[in-house]
């Protein structure tokens, strides 16, 4: 025998633990940290000093004469000054005699 639908029984709810959601939110911030920095430039200069000491050389030459006066009275080979046999010279045969081809002879 069909009766209809029968009404629906409705029971006690059943409660399940809660599930938790969360939610992060973010926020940058920007904190400046300053390290400072110094530098020194050292600039080291050196001379270096170098001594010369140029040396000059010079050479003199140094000459002296003497000059005798004979004494009076003839000399030997015609040298006994202006006069007879006095300087003599190939005109007076006071050097001797002249050597072939001497004075184009």
């Amino acid at each position: 025998m069909y009766c209809g639908p029968r009404p629906t029984n409705v029971l006690p709810a059943i409660v399940h633990p809660t599930k938790c959601c969360v939610n992060h939110t973010f926020q940058n911030n920007v904190v400046p940290h300053i390290h400072p920095t110094h530098t020194t430039n050292v600039n080291h200069i050196n001379f270096q000093h170098q001594h010369y000491f140029p040396q000059t050389q010079s050479t003199v030459n140094q000459v002296t004469n003497q000059q005798f006066v004979a004494s009076p009275g003839p000399v030997p080979g015609g040298f006994g000054g202006p006069g007879p046999g006095g300087f003599g010279g190939p005109a007076a045969g006071g050097f001797g005699v002249p050597r072939p081809g001497f004075f184009g002879r």
